[in-house]
């Protein structure tokens, strides 16, 4: 390609871009990564940083079994149908070998986590940093894209794309501290995030939610996918999002999920259950949101000390006092001011579940830690939107695909623009690293296919 100033322009330094150059700077591509803001991360900086990945010799180790027809079967039962079927076959098919790739070959800190399964997984399957922050995987990418003299260059935002006769050959980058200007590739991977923090984009697509908090990314604004459409780009998925049920409040970091999934409970400001919540962190989200502007999650002293042992980011909460310990039901409804009646409900219909092994009031079976006893524990909690994933249609190479059944030739798509594998609306199609799955398989599959383009347009 004649005027060259890279071989691939990745927009968005967040774990799938990270990923795109990782494996494009891999192939021997020039690569230039280019995020908006001032610090890489993106919504996977604020995540668990937790990858599943089916099959993986990790699971072997722990004596799991486990395949990527199981995992496809998992995540399909979770969501429903919708448009990107042949996309969740594929990262399901390549994840193990993904996991395995980021940890022996590129130093990227993953431990299986056995401790819990999580949403939407029959098996331990997430693959997450030892202390289960996105911000340690991201630190690992950043370190493992440098190693190949791959520079992360943060404050220059995309304003644009650049094509020539309908191929995308560059971007335009415009921001007061870059200036603006033009950055000339064959191939572009758009890798800079959904559209939750973009209100009117929300109202357009996922308006049920338009009222709602947002705690992702901060960059998530969606203008890759409003620049791919403009060029004739297949949109999927647009009405599906990852929520969060319980977010702490007011000190905003999530109240752990295993908190419930080892049998805790939500109950409303007027001490009330309020659903199943075995739904999952996602589906509950809107469970929540239709009945109370805010919630407690309840659980004991023996859940607490359980994840606090095991998750660091609960164990800041705990340190923060945003764990609130109550010694009896009075106290604990003293805690989220509401009759005493109620909490006392709630807690001998929990118990009457885990006992006898029966369902609750709710339908819900699962109390692995059986009925909760006193002290019992309680976090001031409101639900969120985390990210949204519906975005553009992409094909086993990651290219964008068109709403004529062609491609955009020199663009490529991953995480948060590309539509995610969470069906076709709402929360509860989520399980638990469905974004992070989207957004780093789908950009170790972009930036391969990226540097064979260049390549290919070099040699030509």
């Amino acid at each position: 390609m004649d005027g060259r100033d890279t071989d691939v322009v990745v927009v968005g330094a967040g774990g799938g871009g990270l990923t795109a150059a990782l494996a494009a700077a891999e192939q021997g591509a020039g690569v230039a990564l280019l995020e908006k803001l001032d610090r890489p991360g993106g919504n996977t900086f604020v995540s668990t940083g937790s990858i599943p990945a089916a099959g993986s010799r990790y699971q072997r180790d722990a004596g799991i079994e486990d395949s990527a027809e199981r995992m496809v079967a998992d995540l399909s039962r979770q969501s429903g149908p919708h448009g990107t079927g042949h996309l969740l076959r594929l990262l399901a098919e390549g994840s193990a070998d993904l996991v395995e790739w980021l940890v022996e070959s590129h130093s990227v800190d993953l431990r299986l986590i056995t401790d819990y399964r999580h949403v939407g997984h029959s098996v331990p399957r997430l693959h997450a940093p030892p202390d289960r922050r996105g911000a340690s995987l991201t630190r690992d990418l950043l370190a493992a894209v440098r190693r190949l003299g791959v520079d992360v260059v943060t404050g220059n935002p995309v304003a644009r794309l650049l094509t020539d006769d309908g191929r995308v050959n560059g971007v335009v980058v415009d921001g007061p501290r870059s200036g603006t200007y033009e950055l000339r590739a064959p191939a572009v991977v758009l890798a800079s995030n959904g559209f939750g923090n973009n209100r009117d984009m929300v109202a357009r697509w996922i308006p049920g939610i338009s009222g709602a908090r947002y705690s992702g990314a901060e960059g998530s604004t969606g203008e890759a996918i409003t620049w791919a459409a403009a060029l004739g780009a297949r949109l999927e998925n647009m009405g599906a999002y990852q929520g969060y049920a319980a977010l702490a409040h007011p000190h905003g970091s999530i109240v752990s999920w295993t908190t419930v999934e080892k049998g805790g409970f939500l109950l409303s400001p007027h001490g009330d259950r309020m659903g199943d919540e075995s739904v999952g962190y996602s589906g509950f989200a809107p469970v929540v949101a239709l009945a109370a502007e805010e919630s407690h999650v309840v659980f004991d002293t023996r859940i607490r000390d359980f994840v606090r042992e095991h998750e660091p980011e609960f164990a800041e909460l705990v340190e923060a006092g945003g764990v609130r310990e109550a010694p009896d039901a009075p106290s604990l409804a003293a805690v989220i001011g509401c009759d005493t009646s109620a909490v006392e409900r709630a807690l001998e219909d929990q118990r009457h579940a885990a006992v006898t092994g029966t369902a609750d009031s709710m339908g819900r079976t699962d109390f692995p830690m059986g009925a909760l006893r006193a002290p019992y524990c309680a976090v001031r909690s409101v639900p969120a939107i985390f990210h949204t994933q519906g975005g553009v249609d992409v094909d086993e190479h990651a290219a964008v695909r068109t709403t004529a059944g062609g491609v955009i030739q020199g663009l490529h798509a991953v995480g948060g623009v590309a539509a995610g594998i969470s069906g076709r609306s709402g929360a509860g199609g989520y399980s638990s690293g469905n974004g992070l799955l989207t957004a780093v398989g789908l950009g170790r599959i972009a930036g391969e296919a990226a540097a064979q383009t260049a390549a290919h347009t070099a040699a030509s």
